[in-house]
C-alpha cells in the first residue's frame, strides 16, 4: 500500500500541525525489504516502508482512517457482481483487506506479499486476521500467478519497491506479459485494478499513459478511479469488452447498494470519480514490456 499526499499549506493546517500530539514509534526494524516503522499519532496508526507512507488506520475503528483511493479497489464490483474471490498483490497494514473480510465475508481474498516481515506487522499492529477466507502467501506476485491454476473474479495491484531514485512499481508487475498473465488468471468477467502514484496530466503523466498503453494491449477497456486525497489512480482493466460510460456504473453501483450485495459506506459516491477518457499524452507513451519498461525514467518526469 502507498499513497502520496497533497499538502495544503494554509493557516489552519500550520495551526493543526502545532497541536498535534507526539509521534510514537511502536516498532521499527529492516527487513530485507524495507526500513519498517509503524507510528501513533493523534489516534492514527501508520505504517512506513523506507520513510514512505503505506497504510493508515484509526485506532478506536480499524475499519477507518485510510487512504481514500483504497476505497477504489472496490470498483471491480461494477463488472463482477457475483465476485467470490479476490487476488491482492501487496499487503501493507492490510486496509483492503480488512475491508473486504468485513463487508464481503463470502469472499475469499488471496494476498501474495514478498516480505514475511510485513506480514508480522500486519498481524500485530494493524489488525489483519489470517483466517480461511483471508489467506496471506509469502512469495512475489509474478511467480505466484505463474505456480498457480487459480480464476479470480479480481486481481488487485498494490506493490511498490524503493531504490535510489524513490518509490517505483515493481518492473515486472508493470508490463504487457505481467498483465497477459494476469488476465489468464481472470474468470469471464473478472477485473485487474492497480493502484498508480501519478495524475491524468502533469506530475507523472507519462507513467500513467504509458500504464494506460500497456493495459490496453491486454485488456478491452481500460478506466481510471482518481483520488481527490492524493496523487494516487486505480486504473480498472476488465475482461469485459463493453464500453461502460459513467451513468451505466452509477446505475450498476445504486443497484448493487439497493441490493446489499454492496454496503461498504461511500461506494456510491466513489463510483463518482469514474474516468473512461485515456490520458492525453498516451499516444506518445511507450508501451512496457519485459524487455523496455523504463518505469523510473518515468517516475521522474515532472511538468
Amino acid at each position: 500500500m502507498r499513497t502520496l499526499c497533497l499538502t495544503l499549506v494554509t493557516s489552519a493546517g500550520i495551526l493543526a500541525e502545532s497541536f498535534a500530539g507526539p509521534a510514537v514509534t511502536v516498532f521499527e526494524t529492516t527487513s530485507a525489504y524495507h526500513h519498517i516503522q509503524v507510528v501513533d499519532q493523534d489516534g492514527m496508526r501508520t505504517l512506513s516502508f523506507d520513510a514512505s507512507t503505506e497504510t493508515r488506520m484509526s485506532l478506536a475503528d480499524p475499519l477507518k482512517g485510510h487512504f481514500e483511493y483504497t476505497e477504489y479497489f472496490h470498483m471491480p464490483w461494477l463488472w463482477n457482481h457475483r465476485l467470490t474471490n479476490a487476488l491482492m498483490i501487496g499487503l501493507g497494514g492490510g486496509s483492503t483487506q480488512r475491508a473486504y473480510q468485513h463487508w464481503y465475508p463470502d469472499v475469499t481474498v488471496d494476498t501474495v506479499e514478498i516480505d514475511p516481515v510485513v506480514a508480522q506487522v500486519a498481524k500485530q499492529y494493524f489488525n489483519f486476521k489470517e483466517t480461511p477466507r483471508q489467506r496471506v502467501h509469502i512469495s512475489d506476485g509474478r511467480v505466484f500467478l505463474r505456480r498457480n491454476s487459480t480464476q479470480y473474479g479480481g486481481i488487485l495491484v498494490d506493490a511498490y519497491v524503493s531504490n535510489r531514485y524513490g518509490s517505483s512499481i515493481p518492473y515486472h508487475l508493470a508490463t504487457k506479459e505481467f498483465f497477459e498473465l494476469a488476465a489468464r488468471h481472470l474468470s469471464t468477467n473478472g477485473v485487474l485494478a492497480f493502484n498508480i502514484i501519478g495524475t491524468m496530466q502533469g506530475w507523472q503523466a507519462d507513467l500513467m499513459g504509458a500504464m494506460y498503453k500497456t493495459m490496453k494491449a491486454v485488456f478491452p477497456q481500460v478506466y481510471f478511479f482518481p483520488a481527490k486525497g492524493s496523487h494516487n489512480v486505480v486504473v480498472i482493466g476488465t475482461m469485459s469488452a463493453e464500453r461502460v460510460p459513467l451513468a451505466v456504473a452509477q446505475q450498476r453501483a445504486a443497484a448493487l447498494v439497493r441490493s446489499k450485495r454492496v454496503t461498504m459506506p461511500n461506494f456510491s459516491n466513489r463510483v463518482n470519480a469514474f474516468r473512461a477518457e485515456p490520458p492525453p499524452n498516451h499516444a506518445r507513451c511507450p508501451m512496457l514490456t519485459d524487455d523496455y519498461a523504463p518505469i523510473d525514467g518515468l517516475s521522474r518526469m515532472d511538468y
